[in-house]
């Protein structure tokens, strides 16, 4: 059986990130990053990698004092259903609690494996304060504004379920 390793994304990792998210894009099962984009949150990812190959990655952005959002999870096809999607979630909970995070976000097409991890769908209701939520509609990041399921951001989460895990 082939080892898998888990560790912190480098920049030398985020080529292989954009090779893995590309069949994702060209599915819409996620949105596509600007190679820039992924540059810039690399500090956010784990990757998973057998034999010196990356086969899988995902990322922890942090939301607020107590909530982050697990995202841009996936694992090459050659690889799924094999347990790396879960080794992914268990190290980007690691490093939530490590944070200090108490509660994750997700924005899913795959609830029976996130419900599998302990995720709850959300549906439409509001999970933040009045004043949390007042100070995320200043974020200017995309995922911050599908957790609070905003108008412009709809055309791009159609089918996708919101799913929230307390820790």
């Amino acid at each position: 059986m082939t080892e898998i390793l888990v560790r912190p994304a480098r920049t030398a990792d985020v080529k292989g990130i954009r090779d893995l998210l590309e069949p994702m894009v060209e599915q819409r099962v996620l949105l596509g990053k600007e190679l820039v984009a992924l540059y810039e949150s690399v500090q956010e990812f784990v990757v998973a990698e057998a034999d010196g190959q990356l086969i899988g990655c995902g990322a922890l952005h942090v939301m607020w004092k107590s909530l982050g959002e697990i995202r841009t999870l996936m694992v090459h096809a050659d690889w799924a259903r094999r347990g790396v999607g879960s080794v992914l979630v268990d190290a980007l909970e690691v490093r939530a609690r490590e944070l200090g995070l108490k509660r994750l976000f997700c924005l899913t097409f795959e609830v029976p494996f996130f419900t599998r991890h302990g995720f709850e769908p959300i549906g439409e209701k509001q999970v933040v304060s009045d004043e949390i939520y007042a100070q995320l509609l200043r974020s200017p990041d995309t995922g911050v504004a599908e957790f609070l399921e905003l108008a412009h951001v709809k055309p791009n989460t159609l089918g996708n379920t919101r799913m929230l895990k307390t820790l």
